[in-house]
């Protein structure tokens, strides 16, 4: 998979119940998705800034008694408790076909919520979706094996590595080499408008936003 090759448009968006996003470019993904689904306890913030959902999913044990009254007609309510909310949504997406699905609010709380989060992206790509992470300060996404992506000079990068083996770059200022702990990837920065990835396994990239 290449960065450039993803759709500019996602057919849905998660937004899950972290932080809301206050960023430009996480907002106007939130106020532009074609498909909404918003994880139970994300609705409260939702709904004061007057944005309605396509659906709400989740085992309901964050969701305001009111909210829940009012958005009775779209929620729904799944109560295992193997997965989380966040999980829930991708796998109500994935039974409707739709596997390019871009999540918001997944970071900012509970630090163990968000690193719970940001490494299901993993599992999400494995289970077949095209899936990005975009926080109020840059994104991640998952990705395996060899890759292309487009960066800014400057651009301050991170990569998290899930077993990859043999990793190599291109355009960082400081070549990957193997990762046996997740800060070794972390603080890197690109020198150019490109950086490739060579690798076997699996690993997140995350990307800062422009400045």
């Amino acid at each position: 998979m290449q960065l450039n090759d993803l759709p500019n448009e996602a057919q849905a968006v998660i937004l899950a119940n972290g932080s809301y996003p206050r960023h430009e470019i996480p907002l106007d993904l939130l106020k532009n998705a074609a498909y909404l689904v918003c994880c139970d306890g994300a609705i409260n913030e939702l709904a004061l800034q007057h944005i309605t959902p396509d659906v709400i999913i989740g085992d309901g044990d964050s969701i305001s008694e009111e909210n829940r009254r009012r958005f009775n007609d779209i929620f729904i309510q799944v109560d295992d408790q193997e997965t989380n909310d966040q999980t829930k949504a991708i796998s109500f997406l994935g039974k409707k076909g739709i596997k390019n699905v871009i999540i918001l609010g997944a970071t900012g709380g509970r630090e163990d919520h968000a690193l719970g989060n940001i490494s299901l992206l993993i599992d999400y790509m494995h289970q077949g979706f095209n899936v990005m992470m975009y926080t109020n300060y840059g994104l991640f996404i998952p990705m395996n094996d060899d890759n292309v992506f487009t960066t800014f000079t400057g651009q301050q990068i991170s990569i998290f590595s899930f077993g990859a083996k043999g990793l190599l770059s291109d355009g960082l200022k400081y070549p990957l080499h193997e990762l046996t702990n997740w800060w070794q990837g972390t603080l890197n920065e690109a020198i150019g408008d490109e950086v490739s990835i060579k690798a076997k396994g699996d690993y997140l990239v995350y990307l800062e936003y422009p400045q």
